[in-house]
């Protein structure tokens, strides 16, 4: 028996090169450019119009997409109860920071809350306690006039304008069937009754227009307009706000107790004013009052009884006739606890006149932080000297208060005389 014939056994041989991702992308490349080379030869003017609507489509993408991010007003302020109802939804949403606010969109404030939206152009608006309104315009595209607008429902706006960048640029605020225009670097207090449909703007920095169909009415610094339903404008004047003299906005006032210690706030008299009213809060929107003065006969008064802290004041005049200025600034001040113990280093070595400014050399402790008449000294060497220069000064006698706090508590104040001459 002859033996099996084993089986033929079929051979692949299979070869490869390895190629790596950068060969293909080279390749790829070299590909494409060959098609469109061939491409330009043989249909010239086929390829121009691909490549031009092509380059168009991107430009046109990346316009729209700069544009939506340059138009998104924003929540800068928020306290109390603040809802927001987006224009292409039903429900009301409780608002914060993230909230970005579009043409048509509601804003509501309950009966505690504050709210102030910057827009995109600089324009802002606070709405105050109770308020409903509706966001009527935001155009605020790059290089193009912007304009920007809202609809008191209900309640009271103030708002204030900037320089804008781009001239013709717009900031409105509607009530009822009239409408103000506000100018650059204005501001304006803005109140719509519900029940009495009355209406009425006050302008106290910078200038108005005010429009009802055909009628029209210019209001100027501390003029106040009156928009009856139906009926004409009235146009009045109004008290100017106090100017704040004391304490020095962002000074720390330094005492033993502040509990018992008495702060003493000045103001500048305002003509035709027979009172003053003064509030003091620990938030910057006067959300949460802790000392009032509402009928002060002067232009001063000494207030005790407040805890160590932050703290900020303003002042509203009164006329004889009961009717109010606007509110006046907001200043700001610390009352600081003396450290018995903690005392620390500081020393005003010499003050030099450079023009109206002062200069101000001294010495203190490293690390440091240092107040001169209200503003921080943001230059302070490791040795703990400093040299300072104030804001211009007017002609005539200046005290110039110098107070520091250092890492441990500690607390000094210094001041020095300097006369500007004229």
């Amino acid at each position: 028996m002859e033996p099996a014939t084993p089986p033929k056994i079929h051979r692949v041989e299979v070869q490869w090169h390895a190629v790596t991702y950068k060969t293909v992308i080279v390749y790829g490349l070299l590909i494409a450019a060959i098609i469109a080379a061939g491409m330009f030869i043989a249909f010239p003017s086929l390829y121009m119009a691909v490549t031009r609507k092509i380059s168009t489509a991107i430009e046109s993408n990346d316009s729209e997409n700069a544009t939506g991010s340059q138009t998104q007003a924003k929540f800068v302020n928020l306290d109390g109860r603040v809802q927001v109802k987006k224009v292409n939804s039903v429900q009301w949403v409780e608002a914060d920071y993230r909230t970005s606010l579009d043409k048509g969109d509601l804003v509501q404030t309950g009966a505690d809350g504050y709210a102030r939206v910057t827009f995109a152009d600089g324009t802002s608006y606070t709405v105050k306690p109770g308020t409903l309104i509706t966001v009527e315009e935001n155009s605020t595209a790059s290089n193009k006039p912007t304009s920007v607008a809202v609809r008191i429902n209900t309640g009271e706006v103030d708002l204030s304008t900037p320089t804008w960048a781009s001239p013709g640029s717009k900031a409105a605020v509607s009530v009822e069937d009239a409408k103000a225009e506000l100018r650059p670097n204005s501001r304006a207090a803005v109140k719509s009754d519900k029940d009495t449909k009355e209406s009425e703007i006050v302008v106290s920095n910078g200038s108005a227009q005010v429009q009802r169909g055909q009628d029209q009415i210019e209001v100027t610094q501390y003029q106040k307009v009156n928009i009856p339903p139906g009926g004409p404008f009235s146009k009045s004047d109004v008290l100017a706000p106090p100017e704040l003299l004391e304490p020095i906005n962002l000074t720390p006032i330094i005492v033993e107790n502040p509990r018992t210690a008495a702060v003493h706030f000045e103001w500048k008299p305002v003509k035709d004013a027979s009172s003053y009213s003064l509030r003091i809060s620990t938030t910057s929107m006067f959300t949460k009052i802790v000392k009032e003065a509402p009928k002060v006969t002067g232009t001063g008064v000494d207030i005790s009884g407040l805890d160590a802290g932050d703290y900020f004041w303003n002042v509203t005049a009164i006329s004889a006739k009961k009717s109010s200025s606007d509110v006046s600034e907001t200043n700001k001040f610390t009352l600081v606890a003396q450290g018995k113990t903690q005392d620390m280093l500081l020393e005003i070595q010499s003050t030099q006149l450079v023009g109206h400014a002062v200069e101000i050399t001294g010495r203190t402790e490293p690390g440091a932080a240092l107040i001169i008449n209200g503003q921080p000294v943001p230059n302070i060497a490791k040795d703990g000297t400093f040299r300072h220069f104030t804001e211009p000064l007017l002609p005539g006698e200046h005290t110039i208060v110098v107070i520091g706090q250092n890492r441990r508590g500690g607390t000094n104040k210094q001041q020095v005389s300097v006369v500007v001459p004229k």
